[in-house]
């Protein structure tokens, strides 16, 4: 993200901003919290965090700020943004900013930090507290930039999550398309059809309606579609 310049300064900024970043360590710019047990809870409205993400909803709560979960054990690689209130096992780390830090900004930070270099275990991948505090990062010194950069960060995760559901939705139709625009096993008409399309459908082995070609027939433009598109 910085520059390969002696002067700590991204290659990309918005126009104004002209100071160095600082480097600091991460326990300057945020705190380390630990996650709990949640089974002497009682079921809720309140999320509950793990490694994986959400697991399920208890009555309490163990933070009322939004936070950054890291794993402490298994998942380490993947920082989550945990919308407050919300509750996070034992196995994931909830870091708060400090200073007043934009929470945002920390959480797209931590998504540039090479976790699995910081693994202290030769099995299950791990992070302790004071691994995590002693890591460096580069941060602007003018908390506006830092306010500016999460939010168009924050725009572009909003549009990739619209865009998302759109897709998600258009899987879900074109799925609903298929089973209804070919006829079920034993029937010979669709559930669905354009107008003026009335015949019953033809049963035929695919043999009668696929020809197979080779890979020479296919370089020597055989095939009449290939023809067609190369025309055009």
């Amino acid at each position: 993200m910085m520059s390969k310049e002696k002067r700590r300064v991204p290659k990309l900024r918005f126009p104004g901003f002209t100071e160095d970043w600082e480097q600091r360590k991460l326990s300057d710019i945020l705190k380390v919290n630990s996650g709990k047990d949640y089974k002497h809870l009682e079921q809720g409205d309140i999320p509950v965090y793990g490694t994986g993400g959400y697991m399920l909803s208890v009555n309490e709560s163990l933070s009322n700020i939004d936070a950054i979960g890291i794993g402490r054990k298994g998942t380490i690689d993947k920082p989550q943004y945990l919308k407050a209130p919300f509750w996070t096992v034992d196995t994931l780390f909830y870091l708060t900013a400090l200073d007043k830090h934009s929470i945002l900004f920390l959480y797209y930070l931590m998504q540039l930090m090479p976790w699995k270099k910081f693994d202290e275990s030769t099995g299950v991948p791990s992070l302790s507290k004071t691994t995590i505090d002693n890591i460096n990062g580069y941060v602007p010194s003018n908390p506006k930039e830092e306010e500016l950069i999460s939010t168009l960060f924050n725009q572009l995760d909003k549009s990739i999550t619209l865009h998302q559901r759109k897709l998600n939705n258009l899987k879900l139709k074109k799925k609903a398309l298929l089973q209804k625009l070919f006829p079920k096993n034993g029937k010979r008409y669709p559930e669905l059809r354009f107008p003026g399309f009335t015949d019953a459908w033809e049963q035929r082995k695919l043999s009668d309606i696929l020809v197979e070609r080779n890979e020479q027939q296919v370089e020597t433009n055989e095939y009449p579609l290939m023809s067609f598109v190369q025309g055009h």
